[in-house]
């Protein structure tokens, strides 16, 4: 579906009043990284028009994409071994399936009707629920993705496509090399990017640590990939590969806005070079077994840690409002001080709060000048800085099944939640990042916040990106 143009237009002007609001909260407002602002966003504008609208770059984006749901589909072999195969109810097999394709069944039948039934179900659709698809589809495909990246770090296939991008990213941004090096790694994992560079920390400029925390907030690891596309895959068929695209151009947008945030003061030691990943001679390098076994182990210790975010995060977001909502109840007070408290608290939740304070910066994606679907959006960006990404994407599957929000809110609002930009990841970068360094734990504690503002700013760039090269052609989300 067509939209005007000059949405297009917002979303152009877009990146660039975020660069202001950047700079509004810089450290130091007469440094102005122009070189780093012009080239990044540059960068930016040829990686969007090569993704949305040259031809060929689609093409290998959608291969790329269909190669990537193939493994996700393989992924469940392993989790219907373990949960039931068969006629099982938990992971079914999908020769037994009756209507979408293996990664879109339980998600269609969340929010499809009607009622797709498949032999031997034990569940109705009284009970069916992302949170189920949630446990025990997505928290399965978490564990067999970290292993798979393990094994190719093993293999040593990921690191020549990290130093393609460190090296891209250094020439054009002239950005050093140890943090170009941190931020290309993001593209594939998380706080472990940084461990590339770990000699280099202790010697890094604050600059150079606001950078490597900004990518690691900004961008997703891989290993969650499945996560957030086994969620919009049956309305959003090319989300894998705009996902993959996302946690590319992101990077960019982190080196701009860490910054304009924290400009570069000092003369960082690998300026001018890419450093390579050294290993240590003395430690024997695992078999292709023993990487497969730890990167497993690690996935599970990420699933059980995302699982127990969500159900902490998400519960404390359930007791706040429930306060809010006893407040809201003081409207059948006689008291007219309690009436007028109960009337404020009665359109007072924390999706609400956030929604306000997130709406002028989601207004500048150009999603829409639709007031209930710009709200719809700025709420869905918004409740992401406390319930992480997770709850936003599943509300946006839903509002997409429904056929409740556009497509082009659809791909935007996909690119922005695109990152770690969260309160729940700030200790996990913040507190990895200088366990590795412990004697700048002072630095990277204070520019931790800094680093979370900067991402933020980051991810609606890349929203804006998107929005600059959507033309409404159906295609884009493989429709």
């Amino acid at each position: 579906m067509s939209h005007p143009l000059y949405l297009n237009l917002i979303s152009f002007c877009g990146i660039f009043a975020l660069c202001f609001i950047a700079w509004l909260s810089s450290e130091h407002r007469r440094l102005i990284p122009w070189k780093v602002i012009i080239f990044g966003i540059g960068l930016q504008l040829v990686m969007g028009l090569l993704i949305f609208l040259f031809a060929p770059t689609r093409q290998f984006i959608l291969g790329l994409n269909d190669a990537l749901n193939a493994i996700l589909d393989a992924s469940e072999a392993g989790a219907r071994f373990m949960l039931g195969g068969g006629n099982s109810a938990f992971v079914p097999d999908p020769e037994l399936m009756v209507g979408p394709g293996p990664a879109g069944r339980w998600i269609y039948r969340a929010v499809g009707t009607p009622y797709v039934s498949v032999p031997g179900d034990r569940l109705t659709p009284d009970n069916l629920s992302f949170g189920f698809i949630f446990a025990f589809r997505s928290l399965p495909q978490v564990v067999f993705f970290s292993a798979l990246i393990a094994l190719l770090y093993r293999l040593h296939l990921i690191q020549p496509v990290v130093q393609v991008f460190a090296k891209l990213f250094r020439a054009t941004m002239s950005i050093s090399g140890a943090e170009s090096l941190s931020g290309a790694a993001n593209i594939f994992v998380g706080i472990e990017s940084a461990i590339a560079v770990k000699p280099f920390l202790a010697d890094m400029t604050r600059s150079e640590l606001c950078a490597i925390l900004t990518c690691c907030f900004g961008s997703i690891a891989s290993t969650v990939l499945a996560l957030y596309t086994s969620f919009l895959r049956p309305t959003f068929p090319t989300i894998t590969g705009h996902l993959m695209s996302a946690s590319v151009l992101t990077i960019p947008a982190c080196f701009v806005m860490a910054k304009l945030i924290v400009p570069e003061t000092d003369v960082p030691k690998t300026l001018g070079k890419v450093p390579t990943e050294e290993e240590d001679p003395n430690q024997k390098k695992p078999s292709l077994i023993d990487s497969l076994i730890v990167g497993a182990s690690d996935g599970v210790r990420m699933a059980v840690g995302i699982a127990a975010v969500v159900i902490a995060i998400l519960g404390l977001v359930a007791l706040v409002n429930t306060f809010f909502a006893y407040l809201a109840n003081l409207t059948a007070s006689d008291n007219p001080l309690l009436q007028l408290i109960g009337n404020i608290f009665s359109v007072i939740t924390l999706d609400n709060i956030f929604g306000v304070l997130f709406l002028p910066l989601t207004f500048l994606t150009g999603i829409s000048l639709n007031w209930q679907e710009l709200w719809q959006a700025s709420v869905l960006i918004g409740q992401r800085l406390l319930q992480t990404e997770i709850p936003s994407y599943l509300k946006l599957a839903q509002l997409s099944a429904q056929g409740l929000i556009s497509d082009r809110a659809i791909l935007i609002i996909s690119y922005v939640l695109c990152g770690f930009a969260h309160i729940a990841s700030f200790g996990i970068f913040v507190g990895g990042l200088a366990s590795l360094v412990p004697e700048r734990r002072a630095d990277i504690s204070a520019i931790g916040w800094k680093a979370l503002w900067a991402a933020t700013l980051a991810t609606y760039m890349t929203g804006c990106i998107a929005g600059v090269f959507d033309f409404g052609n159906p295609a884009i989300l493989g429709k």
